[in-house]
């Protein structure tokens, strides 16, 4: 993990097109500015894992490959 110190006001370059902005820094809460391009998807890490959790559930009820060839057993 690479550890950076940023003041107010400070950026840090991901790449080429993803800049991370200290926006305030009150007590012990930051607040951050991201800007990237609309195709990266931007969450905080509790909502990714909520979102990863989902999608894994999903998966868990899709049916197998021998369940779908009842429903078409020319295949």
């Amino acid at each position: 993990m690479l550890i950076l110190s940023r003041r107010k006001g400070e950026s840090i370059i991901i790449g080429d097109n993803i800049e991370i902005c200290i926006v305030d820094v009150q007590g012990e809460t930051i607040r951050i500015g991201i800007d990237a391009p609309r195709t990266v998807s931007v969450h905080r890490k509790e909502i990714y894992n909520e979102i990863e959790n989902a999608n894994r559930e999903a998966t868990r009820n899709l049916p197998t490959v021998e369940q779908l060839k009842q429903f078409n057993p020319k295949e």
